[in-house]
């Protein structure tokens, strides 16, 4: 996971590994999570060519989508079914795999879960709750 409370910083790494991943250079493991999320998202290329990107506010209000939260949320994921938690994550995504046969897809059935926990998480001021992310996943896939 990528740990920084440096917006910068972690916007950074995303660049860093864009330009790493177009000129054939070797990856570090994480870097190749975050190359195999870039990768699957060519809508964000073009942002990953402009320093600028960098700074840029998204207004979700505005009708905007983090592109780097989107993506953190692809690499969040991976890292879940990598180390199998939380508990039961990782059959949940091989069956979700097995029916929709579309990773992508699959991450992004879980992505709303995993938005929806992380929400209420914050809304009450508490750990987010593993029982009823998985709860949330079984209903969706």
């Amino acid at each position: 996971m990528i740990f920084s409370n440096d917006r910068d910083k972690l916007r950074q790494k995303y660049f860093d590994v864009w330009q790493k991943t177009k000129d054939k250079r070797p990856l570090e493991p994480l870097e190749a999570i975050i190359s195999d999320v870039l990768l699957m998202h060519p809508e964000y290329h073009a942002l990953l060519e402009e320093k600028q990107t960098l700074k840029k506010d998204f207004m979700p209000d505005q009708g905007q989508t983090n592109p780097f939260l989107h993506m953190s949320m692809h690499i969040a994921i991976k890292e879940q079914a990598q180390s199998k938690r939380p508990l039961g994550i990782d059959p949940l995504l091989k069956k979700a795999l097995k029916k929709h046969k579309d990773q992508h897809k699959v991450e992004h059935i879980v992505m709303d879960c995993l938005g929806e926990s992380l929400w209420l998480a914050q809304k009450n001021n508490q750990m987010p709750n593993e029982a009823l992310y998985i709860d949330c996943i079984k209903k969706h896939i």
